[in-house]
């Protein structure tokens, strides 16, 4: 983020949006890093400039898909990082916009990281002339990783930054409903706009890259099942682990994760998943394209995501996997509809639609496919959703 008060920084046609929260772009892995490169990549509006803070190494600044983006460094401090890079962050935003003499702008923040401070920094982006607008996530407080203190600590975030926000976009229809119940008091302004997804069925397979994949872990094309996500409790491995194994099916289990190892420990004590060889954790693939195929040529995807709101990672799968499995939820039922199928955590639930899913026919296949991609095609193309978050940033 350069410091040069030029004539594009003055010009009050122009909207700049300001965005912290996000690791930074060019996006590797992560919902909000791949949200805020597509928004920048997908944005062809002229009134809008776009700038965005981005965790780095060392202080500086670069554009990407016409976006101003600005190192912050932050030192390693644990579960705080992320709270003192949203700081420093917010920090360099304030003393830019004064400093550029920028007209109305906006400063957009991603979760609900810092409501002990979110007050002092809402008196000073609004005595600048701008507002304050929040996507809160899902519910981070929800999460079984997080102790009791910090829990309660989320909690409190959210319900300041919720108080404090002049707009709030939800990317769930259910988290919406949740702040407008839950913060009511407040009166909050809030609007819905979902994260998109690609039609990753309509790209071209890299099939070199994809066969050395394979061969290297020693799969074969339609013949497993797959789950991509953080390997955390809430995203329900145990359940669908335990379910895989009582199953009687012949494909593998595909697991791409970061597994933590304790986590991964408690597993195997409870499960003995090791027997199976059907169960694969095969590591992380942050190669987009290869995951893209990876996703393409498998037999169908598990979900087990039950805190959040719009998974990402559910919308791209629907957008490029034949066959959808999801924990039924509100969250997962919102997005997909009638374009996936669902299971619960009840004993044997899973495995039963596991051995449902093993017998469809090839134009029963066909059918969930076609279904799933008018989905993302009809409600979550980035077209769509740039437009719309457009349209609420010039409102």
């Amino acid at each position: 983020m350069s410091q040069n008060g030029n004539s594009e920084c003055e010009n009050k046609d122009i909207q700049h949006v300001f965005i912290v929260g996000c690791k930074g772009i060019p996006a590797n892995y992560g919902g909000f890093e791949t949200f805020v490169d597509k928004l920048t990549e997908h944005n062809d509006n002229s009134k809008i400039k776009y700038h965005v803070a981005c965790m780095g190494e060392e202080e500086g600044s670069f554009e990407y898909h016409g976006a101003s983006c600005f190192k912050v460094k932050v030192f390693n401090v644990k579960s705080a990082t992320a709270i003192l890079y949203d700081v420093k962050a917010l920090r360099k935003v304030c003393d830019y916009i004064r400093e550029n003499n920028i007209k109305n702008p906006i400063v957009y923040i991603l979760a609900c990281r810092i409501g002990p401070y979110i007050s002092c920094f809402k008196k000073e982006i609004h005595s600048l002339g701008g507002k304050l607008y929040l996507n809160p996530d899902g519910h981070e407080w929800k999460r079984a990783k997080w102790s009791t203190i910090v829990k309660l600590y989320w909690r409190l975030s959210e319900r300041a930054m919720v108080k404090c926000a002049d707009k709030i976009i939800c990317d769930s229809k259910n988290i919406e409903k949740y702040i407008k119940r839950a913060y009511g008091r407040f009166n909050p302004d809030t609007c819905y706009i979902s994260y998109g997804a690609e039609l990753g069925a309509c790209k071209q397979t890299n099939e070199a890259k994809l066969k050395k994949w394979f061969a290297d872990k020693k799969i074969k094309a339609d013949n497993y099942y797959l789950i991509v996500g953080r390997f955390v409790p809430e995203n329900n491995f145990e359940t669908i682990i335990k379910e895989f194994m009582k199953s009687s099916t012949k494909k593998d289990l595909v697991i791409i994760t970061t597994a933590n190892v304790k986590f991964l420990r408690k597993l195997e004590k409870t499960l003995h998943f090791k027997s199976d060889d059907r169960i694969k954790f095969v590591g992380t693939v942050y190669d987009q394209e290869l995951l893209l195929d990876i996703r393409k040529n498998a037999y169908a995807y598990i979900h087990g995501h039950e805190v959040g709101g719009t998974n990402p990672s559910l919308l791209e799968a629907l957008g490029c996997t034949k066959i959808n499995m999801l924990y039924k939820v509100g969250f997962n039922q919102e997005v997909a509809e009638g374009a996936a199928m669902y299971w619960d955590k009840s004993d044997g639930n899973l495995a039963r639609l596991i051995y449902k899913c093993d017998t469809l026919s090839e134009e029963e296949i066909k059918e969930l496919e076609a279904k799933a991609q008018k989905r993302i095609s009809d409600k979550y193309s980035w077209e769509r959703i740039v437009n719309q978050y457009c349209k609420v940033f010039l409102s």
